[in-house]
């Protein structure tokens, strides 16, 4: 597949089967996210590979997050969310939380570090996708609560930007992709001078 087709067709994918993945794959898919361009670089992105039990490393964190936002930490229902968040990373056979390692470098600007790993994030799903894995980055306010990043051993300025789930696709076709023109977000600038809304 060249790379037009792969940005084209490259769809999210949740459902998937149990089936394990090689470790050959994975680390194919770790080495293309370190390819994303970074200013001076930096490299400001770490990998955790979650397989087997050790998807309770996040379960854990995803629970806790649930009791510490939870109106009532020691009510049923806050249980209830804590428990269902726990069988969250379970949904595939390997899940890869990527978060960013801000560089202390006095020329390197921070918003720009969380660029360069989010650039890497789709490096890793372009590659699961020319492997024929189905792949999902999941987001959300969990993932930026202070209690994912004491889960994963991260520093204060560390961010944890999502976690990559991965596995093969179950059955049934990837959902048809649609995007507006690009004509609708672009302004073509031939000449200088001030550009008008």
């Amino acid at each position: 597949m060249n790379i037009s087709e792969a940005i084209r067709t490259r769809r999210s994918i949740g459902k998937v089967t149990e089936e394990d993945i090689p470790v050959s794959h994975i680390e194919q898919i770790l080495e293309a996210g370190t390819w994303a361009p970074n200013h001076k670089m930096t490299e400001p992105w770490r990998f955790f590979v979650l397989r087997g039990e050790g998807r309770k490393v996040l379960g854990e964190a995803l629970a806790d997050v649930a009791l510490a936002s939870a109106a009532d930490p020691s009510s049923p229902e806050a249980a209830a969310a804590a428990e269902a968040a726990r069988m969250k990373p379970f949904r595939a056979p390997v899940v890869i939380t990527v978060a960013v390692t801000p560089s202390e470098h006095d020329k390197v600007i921070e918003l720009e570090e969380y660029g360069a790993v989010f650039a890497a994030i789709q490096n890793m799903l372009l590659e699961a996708h020319g492997l024929g894995l189905g792949a999902i980055w999941r987001t959300g306010a969990p993932a930026y609560h202070a209690k994912m990043n004491e889960h994963f051993g991260l520093g204060e300025k560390d961010k944890v930007l999502g976690f990559i789930y991965l596995g093969v696709p179950a059955e049934g076709q990837a959902p048809q992709g649609k995007r507006k023109p690009f004509g609708e977000f672009t302004v073509w600038v031939d000449e200088a001078g001030p550009l008008k809304k």
